[in-house]
Protein backbone atom coordinates (compact mmCIF):
# COMPACT_ATOMS: atom_id res chain seq x y z
CA UNK A 1 0.00 0.00 0.00
CA UNK A 2 0.94 3.64 -0.29
CA UNK A 3 0.44 6.32 2.31
CA UNK A 4 -2.44 8.75 2.25
CA UNK A 5 -1.41 12.19 0.92
CA UNK A 6 0.39 14.47 3.39
CA UNK A 7 2.45 17.66 3.42
CA UNK A 8 6.16 17.08 4.02
CA UNK A 9 8.22 19.56 6.04
CA UNK A 10 11.96 19.44 6.74
CA UNK A 11 12.89 22.14 9.28
CA UNK A 12 16.55 22.98 9.90
CA UNK A 13 16.27 24.12 13.52
CA UNK A 14 14.43 23.33 16.72
CA UNK A 15 12.77 26.76 16.65
CA UNK A 16 11.41 26.12 13.15
CA UNK A 17 10.21 22.67 14.19
CA UNK A 18 8.31 24.01 17.19
CA UNK A 19 6.72 26.67 15.01
CA UNK A 20 5.47 24.02 12.57
CA UNK A 21 4.15 21.90 15.44
CA UNK A 22 2.30 24.85 16.90
CA UNK A 23 0.47 25.45 13.62
CA UNK A 24 -0.92 21.89 13.43
CA UNK A 25 -0.58 20.32 16.87
CA UNK A 26 -3.23 17.67 16.26
CA UNK A 27 -2.53 16.84 12.61
CA UNK A 28 1.27 16.54 12.41
CA UNK A 29 3.51 13.50 12.87
CA UNK A 30 7.23 13.70 13.62
CA UNK A 31 9.62 11.63 11.51
CA UNK A 32 12.77 10.54 13.34
CA UNK A 33 14.37 7.30 12.11
CA UNK A 34 11.14 6.32 10.39
CA UNK A 35 11.42 2.65 11.34
CA UNK A 36 7.93 2.67 12.87
CA UNK A 37 6.22 5.67 11.29
CA UNK A 38 6.90 4.84 7.63
CA UNK A 39 5.28 1.36 7.79
CA UNK A 40 2.33 2.89 9.66
CA UNK A 41 2.00 5.51 6.92
CA UNK A 42 2.17 2.90 4.18
CA UNK A 43 -0.47 0.74 5.85
CA UNK A 44 -2.55 3.88 6.48
CA UNK A 45 -2.65 3.21 10.20
CA UNK A 46 -1.30 6.75 10.55
CA UNK A 47 -2.87 9.49 8.38
CA UNK A 48 -1.31 12.80 9.40
CA UNK A 49 -1.95 15.98 7.47
CA UNK A 50 1.73 16.91 7.82
CA UNK A 51 4.93 14.94 8.38
CA UNK A 52 7.73 16.95 10.00
CA UNK A 53 11.15 15.41 9.32
CA UNK A 54 13.54 15.98 12.25
CA UNK A 55 16.68 14.72 10.55
CA UNK A 56 18.13 18.16 9.83
CA UNK A 57 17.58 19.41 13.40
CA UNK A 58 21.10 18.98 14.78
CA UNK A 59 20.15 20.38 18.20
CA UNK A 60 18.27 17.18 18.92
CA UNK A 61 21.33 14.90 18.60
CA UNK A 62 24.32 14.11 20.77
CA UNK A 63 25.37 12.94 24.23
CA UNK A 64 26.49 15.22 27.06
CA UNK A 65 27.56 14.38 30.62
CA UNK A 66 27.37 16.96 33.37
CA UNK A 67 27.07 16.85 37.16
CA UNK A 68 26.31 13.14 37.34
CA UNK A 69 23.69 13.20 34.57
CA UNK A 70 23.88 11.94 31.00
CA UNK A 71 21.74 13.93 28.56
CA UNK A 72 20.93 12.12 25.30
CA UNK A 73 19.40 14.04 22.42
CA UNK A 74 16.23 12.41 21.15
CA UNK A 75 17.55 12.15 17.56
CA UNK A 76 20.72 10.30 18.59
CA UNK A 77 20.99 7.13 16.53
CA UNK A 78 20.71 3.84 18.38
CA UNK A 79 23.91 2.54 16.83
CA UNK A 80 25.76 5.65 18.04
CA UNK A 81 24.72 4.89 21.62
CA UNK A 82 25.54 1.21 21.19
CA UNK A 83 29.16 2.11 20.36
CA UNK A 84 29.65 5.16 22.60
CA UNK A 85 32.49 4.56 25.09
CA UNK A 86 31.16 7.00 27.67
CA UNK A 87 27.74 5.36 27.58
CA UNK A 88 29.38 1.94 27.96
CA UNK A 89 31.27 3.16 31.03
CA UNK A 90 28.41 4.96 32.79
CA UNK A 91 25.22 3.28 31.51
CA UNK A 92 26.33 -0.20 30.37
CA UNK A 93 22.79 -1.59 30.40
CA UNK A 94 21.90 0.70 27.47
CA UNK A 95 24.32 -0.73 24.86
CA UNK A 96 23.67 -4.24 26.18
CA UNK A 97 19.94 -3.84 25.59
CA UNK A 98 20.48 -2.14 22.23
CA UNK A 99 22.11 -5.30 20.90
CA UNK A 100 18.66 -6.88 21.13
CA UNK A 101 16.83 -4.07 19.35
CA UNK A 102 15.81 -5.30 15.89
CA UNK A 103 18.85 -5.61 13.57
CA UNK A 104 21.89 -3.53 12.70
CA UNK A 105 20.27 -1.86 9.68
CA UNK A 106 17.41 -0.70 11.90
CA UNK A 107 19.71 0.61 14.65
CA UNK A 108 21.82 2.53 12.16
CA UNK A 109 18.78 4.60 11.26
CA UNK A 110 16.55 4.32 14.32
CA UNK A 111 16.78 6.96 17.06
CA UNK A 112 16.41 6.61 20.79
CA UNK A 113 13.71 9.27 20.90
CA UNK A 114 11.75 7.65 18.10
CA UNK A 115 11.63 4.32 19.92
CA UNK A 116 10.64 5.92 23.23
CA UNK A 117 7.93 8.08 21.66
CA UNK A 118 6.55 5.05 19.80
CA UNK A 119 6.13 3.35 23.20
CA UNK A 120 5.77 -0.27 22.16
CA UNK A 121 5.29 -2.22 25.43
CA UNK A 122 7.51 -5.05 24.14
CA UNK A 123 10.40 -2.76 23.17
CA UNK A 124 13.65 -2.75 25.10
CA UNK A 125 14.42 0.97 25.33
CA UNK A 126 11.33 2.09 27.30
CA UNK A 127 12.12 -0.58 29.92
CA UNK A 128 15.77 0.49 30.06
CA UNK A 129 14.80 4.10 30.71
CA UNK A 130 12.38 3.05 33.43
CA UNK A 131 15.11 0.95 35.06
CA UNK A 132 17.53 3.89 34.89
CA UNK A 133 15.04 6.35 36.45
CA UNK A 134 15.34 8.54 33.37
CA UNK A 135 13.55 11.85 32.89
CA UNK A 136 12.16 13.01 29.54
CA UNK A 137 12.61 16.64 28.48
CA UNK A 138 9.64 17.85 26.39
CA UNK A 139 9.50 21.11 24.40
CA UNK A 140 6.80 23.17 22.73
CA UNK A 141 6.39 26.81 21.78
CA UNK A 142 4.81 27.32 25.19
CA UNK A 143 7.92 26.17 27.05
CA UNK A 144 9.63 23.12 28.51
CA UNK A 145 8.69 20.46 31.02
CA UNK A 146 10.04 17.16 32.27
CA UNK A 147 8.27 13.86 32.79
CA UNK A 148 9.64 10.91 34.76
CA UNK A 149 9.89 7.62 32.87
CA UNK A 150 7.34 6.05 35.21
CA UNK A 151 4.78 8.65 34.12
CA UNK A 152 5.73 8.83 30.44
CA UNK A 153 4.42 5.51 29.06
CA UNK A 154 0.63 5.51 29.32
CA UNK A 155 -0.52 2.64 27.09
CA UNK A 156 0.58 0.84 23.91
CA UNK A 157 1.77 3.54 21.47
CA UNK A 158 0.65 6.29 23.90
CA UNK A 159 2.88 8.63 25.92
CA UNK A 160 2.61 11.80 27.99
CA UNK A 161 3.68 13.94 25.02
CA UNK A 162 0.93 16.51 24.41
CA UNK A 163 -0.11 17.88 20.99
CA UNK A 164 2.39 20.51 19.92
CA UNK A 165 5.20 18.97 22.00
CA UNK A 166 8.22 16.93 21.04
CA UNK A 167 10.71 14.83 22.98
CA UNK A 168 13.87 16.91 23.08
CA UNK A 169 16.18 14.77 25.21
CA UNK A 170 16.45 12.03 27.80
CA UNK A 171 18.28 12.76 31.06
CA UNK A 172 19.69 9.81 33.00
CA UNK A 173 21.32 9.95 36.44
CA UNK A 174 24.60 8.03 36.50
CA UNK A 175 24.19 5.00 38.82
CA UNK A 176 26.60 4.47 41.75
CA UNK A 177 29.92 2.81 40.99
CA UNK A 178 29.01 -0.44 42.79
CA UNK A 179 26.04 -1.08 40.51
CA UNK A 180 25.65 -4.13 38.29
CA UNK A 181 23.07 -4.74 35.60
CA UNK A 182 21.32 -7.76 34.18
CA UNK A 183 19.33 -8.12 30.96
CA UNK A 184 17.43 -11.03 29.42
CA UNK A 185 14.49 -11.51 27.10
CA UNK A 186 12.58 -14.25 25.33
CA UNK A 187 11.76 -13.56 21.68
CA UNK A 188 10.74 -15.72 18.75
CA UNK A 189 13.99 -14.80 16.97
CA UNK A 190 16.86 -12.48 17.81
CA UNK A 191 15.80 -8.93 16.98
CA UNK A 192 12.08 -9.62 17.28
CA UNK A 193 9.99 -7.87 19.90
CA UNK A 194 10.20 -9.60 23.27
CA UNK A 195 7.49 -11.96 24.45
CA UNK A 196 8.86 -11.30 27.94
CA UNK A 197 11.90 -9.30 29.05
CA UNK A 198 13.56 -8.33 32.33
CA UNK A 199 16.13 -5.78 33.48
CA UNK A 200 17.72 -5.66 36.92
CA UNK A 201 19.98 -3.11 38.55
CA UNK A 202 21.68 -3.84 41.90
CA UNK A 203 23.96 -1.69 44.03
CA UNK A 204 25.87 -3.72 46.62
CA UNK A 205 27.79 -2.89 49.77
CA UNK A 206 29.91 -5.76 51.06
CA UNK A 207 27.76 -8.14 48.97
CA UNK A 208 24.52 -6.95 50.62
CA UNK A 209 21.90 -5.18 48.52
CA UNK A 210 21.91 -1.41 49.02
CA UNK A 211 19.59 -0.61 46.11
CA UNK A 212 17.57 -2.83 43.75
CA UNK A 213 15.58 -2.26 40.60
CA UNK A 214 13.61 -4.81 38.56
CA UNK A 215 11.68 -3.90 35.40
CA UNK A 216 9.69 -6.26 33.18
CA UNK A 217 8.52 -5.63 29.63
CA UNK A 218 6.31 -7.42 27.14
CA UNK A 219 3.94 -8.32 29.98
CA UNK A 220 1.60 -5.32 30.17
CA UNK A 221 0.49 -2.18 28.35
CA UNK A 222 3.76 -0.48 29.37
CA UNK A 223 7.02 -1.54 31.04
CA UNK A 224 6.44 -2.53 34.66
CA UNK A 225 8.62 -1.65 37.64
CA UNK A 226 8.41 -4.32 40.37
CA UNK A 227 8.54 -1.87 43.24
CA UNK A 228 8.49 -4.34 46.13
CA UNK A 229 11.90 -5.72 45.09
CA UNK A 230 13.75 -2.80 46.70
CA UNK A 231 12.30 -3.38 50.17
CA UNK A 232 12.36 -7.15 49.85
CA UNK A 233 16.08 -7.35 49.03
CA UNK A 234 17.47 -4.44 51.05
CA UNK A 235 20.38 -5.56 53.23
CA UNK A 236 20.27 -9.16 52.02
CA UNK A 237 22.75 -11.23 50.02
CA UNK A 238 21.31 -12.79 46.89
CA UNK A 239 21.69 -16.50 47.52
CA UNK A 240 19.64 -19.20 45.81
CA UNK A 241 16.85 -19.06 48.38
CA UNK A 242 16.39 -15.29 48.00
CA UNK A 243 16.37 -15.52 44.21
CA UNK A 244 13.86 -18.37 44.30
CA UNK A 245 11.67 -16.27 46.58
CA UNK A 246 11.68 -13.38 44.11
CA UNK A 247 11.03 -15.71 41.17
CA UNK A 248 8.01 -17.27 42.88
CA UNK A 249 6.53 -13.93 43.91
CA UNK A 250 6.97 -12.38 40.45
CA UNK A 251 5.25 -15.34 38.80
CA UNK A 252 2.47 -15.38 41.39
CA UNK A 253 1.65 -11.67 41.43
CA UNK A 254 2.20 -10.62 37.83
CA UNK A 255 -0.91 -10.13 35.68
CA UNK A 256 0.44 -10.28 32.11
CA UNK A 257 -1.41 -9.98 28.84
CA UNK A 258 -2.68 -13.00 26.90
CA UNK A 259 -2.40 -12.70 23.11
CA UNK A 260 -1.70 -14.65 19.91
CA UNK A 261 2.04 -14.68 20.64
CA UNK A 262 2.01 -16.17 24.15
CA UNK A 263 -0.41 -17.05 26.92
CA UNK A 264 -0.58 -15.16 30.17
CA UNK A 265 0.45 -18.34 32.01
CA UNK A 266 3.57 -18.65 29.88
CA UNK A 267 4.47 -15.01 30.47
CA UNK A 268 4.10 -15.43 34.24
CA UNK A 269 6.46 -18.40 34.30
CA UNK A 270 8.94 -16.77 31.95
CA UNK A 271 8.89 -13.47 33.86
CA UNK A 272 9.74 -15.22 37.11
CA UNK A 273 12.56 -17.18 35.51
CA UNK A 274 13.99 -14.09 33.81
CA UNK A 275 13.77 -12.09 37.05
CA UNK A 276 15.86 -14.80 38.74
CA UNK A 277 18.38 -14.73 35.89
CA UNK A 278 18.88 -10.97 35.63
CA UNK A 279 19.14 -10.48 39.40
CA UNK A 280 21.82 -13.14 39.57
CA UNK A 281 23.65 -11.54 36.66
CA UNK A 282 23.40 -8.06 38.17
CA UNK A 283 24.63 -9.30 41.56
CA UNK A 284 27.67 -10.98 40.00
CA UNK A 285 28.60 -7.83 38.09
CA UNK A 286 28.01 -5.58 41.09
CA UNK A 287 30.17 -7.84 43.28
CA UNK A 288 33.08 -7.51 40.86
CA UNK A 289 32.59 -3.75 40.77
CA UNK A 290 32.47 -3.62 44.59
CA UNK A 291 35.91 -5.22 44.73
CA UNK A 292 37.30 -2.39 42.64
CA UNK A 293 37.45 -4.21 39.32
CA UNK A 294 35.64 -3.25 36.13
CA UNK A 295 31.99 -4.35 36.07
Amino acid sequence: MKSAPFTYRSPASLEETLDLLAREPDDASLLAGGQSLVPMLNMRIARPETVIDLNRVSELSGVQSRNGTVRIGAMTRQRTLERDREIAATLPILPEALEHVAHLAIRLRGTIGGSLAHADPSAELPAVMLALNATFALRSQNGSRTVAAEDFFLAPLMTAIDPGELLEAIEVPVPPARTGWGFAEVARTHGAFALVGAIAGLTLKALAVEHARLVLFGVAAAPVSIDWVEDSLLGRELDDDVLAEVQHRVSAELEPVDDVHATAAYRRRAAGALAHRVLRQAAARAAVSDLGSPA
